[in-house]
């Protein structure tokens, strides 16, 4: 059974975008949810798009980590089935920068000035993932 009120694929990247900007602005979700009037599990539920927001509790998380309200509908497509543009650069970029791990590569990798370095750090990122998909295929 559907529920229309259950969360789904845009409630989803919703919560995605909340936990990223969330994490780049370097709120704990206790915080957070404090700013809110709310429990830290709430600030969870929603970030993992199993609760839904109202128009007005996103409006206030909008103003709490200082973005409009648009920047939450970001790569968001009226022309898709589920809402959500699959496949996409953004989507990519947002749900590494929705991890503390994706955040603080980014975070780091911005901080190296030498085009050298950056490339050669691009190299070892792009062998370990190799490494990694290659690894994925072996058999047991």
């Amino acid at each position: 059974m559907n529920d229309e009120r259950s969360a789904n694929s845009v409630d989803h990247r919703l919560g995605q975008r909340l936990r990223a900007r969330r994490l780049e602005t370097g709120l704990s979700q206790e915080r957070l949810a404090e700013l809110l009037g709310l429990t830290f599990q709430q600030v969870q539920k929603y970030e993992k798009g199993v609760n839904r927001m109202a128009a007005s509790r996103l409006l206030e998380i909008a103003n709490a980590l200082d973005v409009p309200i648009g920047f939450f509908y970001e790569g968001l497509s009226a022309s898709s089935p589920n809402g959500v543009a699959e496949g996409g650069a953004d989507a990519i970029v947002f749900d590494t920068l929705a991890t503390p791990d994706g955040l603080q590569l980014v975070t780091l990798f911005s901080s190296i000035k030498n085009p050298r370095v950056r490339r050669r750090v691009v190299e070892l990122v792009r062998a370990l993932a190799e490494e990694d998909a290659a690894d994925e295929q072996q058999p047991g």
